[in-house]
């Protein structure tokens, strides 16, 4: 097993862009996880020079072209704008001059201080070691996950029915999330908590994978050491495309991330 640290690792080229090495760990099924890719192109603009006074990203905004393989690929960085307290860039992910992901990134500089108000509470979820753990293997889905692998989570024991042919259909997935290699969370690795597996789409029953067509998260504070929450939920599944709507808390239960996005599901035909 890899770091997360290891997985994200760039090497900046003479051009001014960024080779990495995608990671198969980091994949569902044989695609590489949206979130993972999102954190290799944040990591490529705060490696930039906009990252020089502002090291943590903040927002993302990205589109998934097509899916890159595990292997070399090439990260491109424009800068926007760098001002006095965000810098903003565009940063684009390619494999074999194909482009498969492109992203606007704002970097800021984040602190562990309380909300000046708030309104979400984090979700209600049974102690850790009381919920389900993830295997690379989960039944109920029909694809190996190797992400969980890299990735300990572990479900409510109530959002678990699909693994025994009984999906919730709630709409819900709440689980605890640590980073299986031992280090704790900081604002990249949370890109991989926003776009959360199992997909809501398996708790309602429907098999296979869910690409992310579209996705855009907020990174609000430094996460505490320790286990996050994650809160998936979706409201709306039509035209074979679903929305998710995922909030992140750590273990102080403060909020520290949140994201929407718009993903592709294959709906059933008898209904």
């Amino acid at each position: 097993m890899g770091t997360f640290r290891e997985a994200t690792a760039l090497v900046a080229r003479t051009d001014g862009t960024f080779g990495a090495e995608l990671d198969a760990q980091w994949s569902v099924g044989t695609r590489l996880h949206g979130g993972y890719l999102l954190a290799v192109l944040a990591k490529a603009v705060c490696e930039s020079p906009a990252g020089v006074e502002h090291p943590h990203v903040t927002s993302v905004s990205a589109s998934f072209v097509t899916p890159p393989e595990p292997g070399a690929a090439a990260v491109s960085v424009e800068i926007l704008r760098i001002g006095r307290s965000l810098a903003q860039a565009r940063a684009v992910l390619t494999q074999e001059g194909r482009t498969c992901v492109e992203a606007h990134v704002t970097l800021g500089r984040l602190d562990d201080s309380e909300p000046w108000w708030s309104n979400h509470e984090p979700v209600e979820i049974p102690p850790e070691q009381e919920c389900v753990p993830v295997p690379v293997d989960p039944p109920g889905i029909g694809m190996p996950v190797p992400l969980m692998g890299v990735l300990d989570e572990h479900i409510h024991p109530g959002h678990v029915g699909f693994t025994v042919g009984r999906p919730s259909r709630e709409g819900v997935v709440a689980t605890w999330q640590r980073l299986a290699d031992g280090s704790d969370w900081d604002p990249l690795s949370l890109l991989v908590a926003l776009d959360p597996g199992p997909s809501v789409s398996i708790a309602l029953g429907l098999r296979g994978w869910a690409p992310t067509i579209q996705l855009t998260g907020y990174v609000r504070k430094l996460p505490a050491p320790g286990p996050i929450r994650v809160r998936l939920s979706a409201t709306d599944i039509g035209g074979d495309r679903m929305d998710e709507t995922a909030h992140v808390w750590d273990s102080k239960g403060r909020l520290v991330a949140q994201a929407a996005q718009l993903a592709a599901v294959r709906l059933p035909t008898d209904r």
